[in-house]
């Protein structure tokens, strides 16, 4: 049975509730610093346009489909209602991440699973399934998301935090910003704001349609020759 501590943060264990308030409000205090340089996150945070959760380790059986269950119920209510979260936000307790490397194997093995659980639904046809393509983007229960990858052993800055944490951003909320004209002056901020920050730009950042989104995932400034390990199932 689940239990909601606070209109954004999901439990399932009700011994879980401290633990879950204390990342969630460290992920929330980040996300709202000044300095932190993604707009989107901070207006999606600043309008509780998100949902938290909790688990024990990325990639186990029992997180995957306990994480699994959660992003079923999030899509249902985003599709359902004109304001709805758009963000969810899942972090892990007991993941030992020690490189950039490990994690970006142990994000893919968990978006893997993931898609495996999801058999019946179809790939969001706004999308590519081939993660080699520019036109990429994951996809679960027909909803494409934009899955942005946090770690204790990130080289950036903004992607750097205490728990390995995966953020699943519904496209649908991209899409709306290009309709009415605003996606591009936010990735101009974003970058801006990630250089002040970093001293550089992402050198995995780049337009939609130009490269698979699929490199940015991780945060890991990937190799021109990486190949995405994700295959869809079926």
């Amino acid at each position: 049975m689940k239990v909601y501590s606070s209109q954004n943060i999901i439990i399932d264990d009700a011994q879980n509730i401290a633990l879950s308030e204390f990342i969630h409000s460290q992920f929330r205090a980040m996300v709202l610093s000044p300095h932190y340089t993604c707009v989107g996150a901070k207006a999606a945070f600043n309008r509780n346009a998100y949902q938290f959760s909790l688990y024990e380790d990325i990639g186990s059986d029992a997180s995957t489909q306990s994480l699994f269950r959660d992003l079923d119920g999030f899509t249902n209510v985003y599709q359902q209602s004109t304001d709805f979260p758009s963000t969810f936000v899942a972090s892990f307790k007991t993941a030992s991440i020690t490189s950039e490397l490990q994690f970006e194997t142990a994000i893919w093995q968990q978006l893997q699973k993931l898609q495996i659980l999801d058999c019946v639904s179809e790939w969001d046809a706004s999308f590519s399934d081939n993660p080699e393509s520019p036109h990429f983007s994951f996809s679960l229960f027909k909803t494409g998301f934009f899955v942005v990858g946090l770690h204790p052993m990130s080289s950036r800055w903004a992607r750097r935090f205490a728990w390995p944490t995966l953020v699943f951003n519904s496209q649908k909320q991209f899409e709306q910003l290009k309709d009415e004209g605003a996606y591009d002056r936010m990735e101009t901020v974003n970058r801006r704001r990630d250089k002040k920050l970093q001293g550089s730009i992402n050198p995995n950042i780049v337009d939609f349609g130009t490269a698979s989104e699929a490199r940015q995932y991780s945060g890991r400034h990937v190799e021109k020759e990486w190949k995405c390990p994700f295959h869809r199932s079926h």
